[in-house]
């Protein structure tokens, strides 16, 4: 029936009325968690199809979940990458690196020696085990909790730590957040703090690698609450159409701060899903069995390099900690989602697996924990040395208007004066310029 021309039903009220659904987590804080809508997979009964196959064949994977470690702290299945003791080690030892660098620096910010900080604690598989099993060229653009990609590829952690401290031996001149590093003699691309800006810039580096006959792809991770973001979607777009050598990484830790992941559509399907309607290929893996996370990154390492085409990967892990320092994750959800989280802690799966395999023991364990709790404690203190937050060891005030233009404009020249002037009245040249 037509309605009037005021726009009144001339059925009256025959129609139903519209609802709007707004998603709800299912646990919130002080609530009983109970995870068992999860559909945690069997290890090792998940096929895994020829590297170079057509994108659609990898459709049962998008909402599958592909998992290498047992119970039985075993390895399973074909997805099985058959990684030696000592190459378990040294991820071990990526691990427990990164692991004591996150609760120094997570120490250091409440003391005051810097503003900000993000750990990753529950998600270092989804950044070490992903990150050796690319070459260590390959160009990779991360978001803001893939310190362990910097820790594999060996980057000093003074540097690091020279970053989050904004200090005067800070690289980066102060003009990034802290935790957000850039390291070209490690391929490892400028994090950025707006969401998503990385996957475009991605596609459009494995893109420029493709046309220049080049032998490096490229790999990028986003949040899964990032993947609702205009610019991923483009990424998607342009991968797909010309056939890009990039790996979209997409890390679904369940929390967007404080927004669960039914906000970014996990409620309606999986997010290695979305590379069904793009064409591309799309695996959703354990994101906290490291074995599964290096196999899977290998596999769509291998297809990009052979011109198969580029790969959505969906690792499905779990956020332990609050956002960042300046979160409270008490106010949003459950304090028991940490322990009842069904897949475990990638650390701890790791570790008992080197020992069931007869190549690992507590007390290695203990002794590799306490020397990477030491070596962070003198990286620093060496850092310490170039001057942490508000203490006035920083980057020299002049340093504000440079490298942005190969000559100084004009203005800016006139604005740098100015600038330089003031801040000498003001500090009666107590300052430097």
């Amino acid at each position: 029936m037509a309605d009037r021309p005021d726009g009144s039903d001339t059925a009256g009220t025959n129609k139903p009325a519209l609802k709007l659904h707004v998603p709800e987590p299912k646990f919130r804080p002080g609530d009983t968690v109970d995870f068992s809508h999860i559909g945690v997979t069997e290890p090792g009964k998940q096929p895994r199809p020829d590297e170079a196959c057509e994108a659609k064949e990898t459709a049962p994977l998008c909402h599958d979940l592909i998992r290498v470690l047992g119970d039985d702290d075993q390895a399973h299945g074909p997805w099985d990458p058959k990684l030696d003791p000592e190459t378990l080690r040294t991820m071990l030892g990526h691990f427990a690196l990164v692991r004591a660098f996150d609760e120094r620096m997570f120490r250091g910010q409440r003391q005051g020696k810097t503003s900000f900080y993000m750990k990753c604690t529950g998600e270092e598989a989804t950044s070490v085990a992903a990150a050796m099993a690319l070459a260590s060229d390959d160009m990779v653009f991360p978001s803001y909790r893939q310190q362990g990609v910097l820790i594999a590829r060996g980057y000093d952690l003074v540097e690091m730590i020279n970053q989050i401290y904004s200090n005067k031996g800070d690289k980066l001149k102060g003009r990034q957040l802290p935790i957000m590093y850039s390291s070209r003699e490690h391929s490892f691309f400028s994090i950025s703090g707006n969401l998503a800006t990385q996957t475009p810039q991605a596609v459009g580096w494995a893109m420029a690698s493709a046309i220049k006959g080049d032998s490096r792809i490229a790999a990028t991770w986003v949040g899964e609450g990032s993947t609702a973001e205009g610019d991923f979607h483009s990424a998607c777009t342009f991968a797909t159409v010309y056939n890009a050598p990039v790996i979209l990484n997409v890390i679904n830790n369940q929390w967007a701060i404080s927004s669960f992941s039914g906000f970014a559509g996990a409620e309606r399907t999986t997010f290695a899903a979305r590379a069904l309607g793009y064409g591309l290929a799309g695996l959703r893996v354990d994101g906290n069995d490291a074995l599964a996370v290096y196999a899977a990154q290998r596999w769509a390492a291998n297809r990009a390099r052979a011109n198969a085409g580029p790969t959505l990967i969906e690792y499905f892990t779990y956020r332990a900690e609050g956002h960042s320092t300046s979160d409270d994750p008490t106010g949003y959800r459950s304090a028991q989602e940490r322990t009842e989280w069904p897949l475990g802690d990638p650390v701890t799966r790791l570790r008992d697996h080197l020992i069931a395999l007869g190549e690992w023991d507590e007390d290695r364990q203990a002794e590799m924990d306490r020397k990477a709790a030491e070596r962070v404690k003198a990286a620093t203190k060496e850092a310490e040395k170039n001057g942490i937050l508000g203490h006035g060891m920083h980057q020299p005030f002049r340093t504000m208007f440079e490298d942005v233009f190969e000559e100084l404009p004009w203005h800016l020249k006139e604005q740098a004066e100015q600038a330089t002037r003031e801040r000498k009245i003001k500090f009666d040249g107590g300052r430097p310029q």
